[in-house]
């Protein structure tokens, strides 16, 4: 059986040698346009930056070490121009020097992955100091020019985790770096509570922030970055991280299905709409496990394990990919950002309604013990049933490990009416007593099971903001948040001493205060006959 897989970064070379190594007579052959296989192109940042110091650490396997070890023929510059699925050939040619010629196949494997879109923004195309970042050749090209003309500035146009990873880069190589996004906020798609800590923290580490700002032009050969709103900003460098799209333009032409968007629908078992082509990574388009929805599946760690199935898949096995749910975690400076699942925006995107959340603050480990800080996690699910939708958090420690539990929860259908059973290793170094997911748990069922009630800022009806209460019970050496302007401000800390300050005889609203605390307030009040409303915005 002759294999042929197109693309070599994260899901093909994972298919092809998962594959070598339970057929040995399998024929496996793999194209990649580039000049390298198994790149781990999200070492780049770290790369660029000089954290890691080798770049031959980036590459994980070589054409000749598959050779070698797994008897898979890989061909770096050979770049695919057509696939005839009626002959079961494809027409490739060969970079190196421009040779085309003709290769069959019984079975075809998609692992073509996305790439970096080029926004057609006028005078970009002049700009030799304009670059975007996916591959490793691109990144040479970035070093290359940093290395010979020592730029002292860049603009990073995009705001989310490639550009902030980025710009920590450039950051750590001394240049002045400014972020350009037209939406906003920072780091989509994490929701607002926890992209307003990154946005303060950028901040902190000097990178300037333009939000809701729009590149209209670039002039002087990339030295001139026009905004639309008429400003200007002068600039060494630019860098371009404004999304990326599937490469699925050769297997539309091929008659191969492609969404709107150009990702390629995939079944359970990996397929095409063709026979004996399939599609694996940034590529597709697969189930949510969440809620079974089409969904893109756009992280190389799921490329990778798509990969290692599709091969058992192919050799007989009875597997199914049970769809994608998308966890990936990024480091910003001295705080790591963390998700999985569904986002509340992604949530609204989509139009469901029918979800809570909840918002908490607990420590990272045991308060008493040295350096505790502070988790910012949000945690979203179904009303009613407690499905959980997703979770998010932000903080210095163990962020990725709570989400990592929580994907695991996920994956086993876990609702939040399980959280406060999981058995969380504990240790003062390391957690608490009852740990984060434990606390999140308990919150979510206070909600579910009306201990306290909530609305979402949208939903206050309008005559209460002339006739309502809104208390604000944040501490006195808090900074006020939400939008809403207090009518009363008693720190939850006095409440109970100054509990006949609040009103009985009209409707109570908590002002927005992040975590535990506005569900303590709510308990005091009701303890006191107030039952008090929370805002969520």
């Amino acid at each position: 059986m002759k294999y042929i897989v197109i693309g070599g970064i994260a899901g093909g070379p994972s298919f092809a040698t998962r594959l070598s190594r339970i057929d040995e007579n399998a024929e496996i052959i793999i194209l990649e346009k580039g000049s390298a296989i198994s790149v781990a192109s999200c070492a780049i940042p770290y790369y660029l930056s000089g954290v890691i110091k080798n770049r031959d650490d980036l590459v994980e396997r070589t054409p000749e070490i598959l050779k070698q070890k797994n008897n898979i023929d890989v061909r770096l510059h050979n770049e695919v121009n057509q696939i005839n699925p009626a002959d079961k050939t494809l027409t490739i040619t060969n970079l190196a020097d421009g040779e085309q010629y003709t290769e069959s196949y019984d079975r075809l494997v998609l692992a073509t992955g996305a790439s970096p879109t080029f926004p057609n923004i006028p005078g970009i195309k002049d700009a030799p100091n304009a670059f975007i970042l996916r591959s490793i050749s691109q990144a040479d090209k970035i070093k290359d020019f940093i290395d010979q003309n020592h730029p002292q500035s860049v603009i990073v146009v995009g705001a989310g985790t490639i550009g902030i990873e980025l710009a920590e880069a450039f950051k750590e190589l001394g240049l002045d770096v400014s972020i350009v996004e037209q939406s906003g906020q920072v780091a989509a798609p994490f929701d607002s509570e926890i992209t307003d800590i990154i946005k303060e923290h950028l901040e902190q580490k000097g990178i300037h922030l333009y939000l809701n700002q729009t590149v209209a032009s670039i002039a002087d050969g990339g030295h001139t970055v026009n905004y639309a709103d008429g400003t200007a900003h002068t600039t060494d460098m630019v860098f371009l991280g404004t999304g990326v799209k599937p490469n699925s333009e050769i297997a539309k032409a091929a008659g191969i299905s492609t969404t709107p968007d150009g990702h390629i629908p995939v079944d359970d078992r990996l397929a095409t709409n063709v026979e004996d082509i399939y599609a694996i990574g940034d590529v597709i388009e697969t189930t949510s496990l969440i809620d079974h929805q089409p969904i893109a599946s756009l992280l190389s760690s799921a490329a990778n394990r798509q990969g290692h199935l599709l091969a058992d898949i192919l050799n007989g096995e009875p597997f199914r990919y049970h769809g994608f749910i998308g966890a990936g975690a990024t480091k910003i400076f001295d705080l790591t950002a963390s998700f999985v699942g569904y986002t509340e925006q992604a949530l609204i995107q989509k139009g469901v309604t029918n979800y809570k959340t909840v918002f908490i603050t607990p420590y990272d480990h045991a308060y008493f013990y040295p350096d505790a800080d502070r988790v910012n996690f949000k945690l979203i699910f179904e009303d009613g049933t407690g499905k959980i939708l997703g979770g998010q958090a932000v903080g210095r420690n163990g962020i990725d490990k709570r989400i990592s539990q929580l994907s695991v929860a996920i994956t086993g259908n876990l609702s939040v009416f399980d959280l406060p059973a999981l058995e969380i290793p504990y240790s003062p170094p390391y957690s608490s007593t009852r740990d984060i997911l434990n606390i999140a748990g308990y919150v979510a069922i206070n909600q579910l099971t009306n201990k306290f009630n909530s609305i979402k800022l949208t939903d206050i009806p309008v005559e209460d903001y002339d006739h309502a209460v809104f208390l604000d019970i944040r501490e006195d050496d808090k900074k006020m948040t939400g939008t809403i302007t207090p009518t009363i401000h008693i720190p939850l800390s006095e409440l109970r001493n100054r509990i006949n300050e609040v009103p009985t005889k009209k409707k109570v609203y908590i002002t927005f205060r992040k975590g535990l605390g506005p569900y303590n307030a709510s308990r005091i009040l009701a303890g006191n006959g107030i039952n008090a409303i929370i805002i969520e915005e």
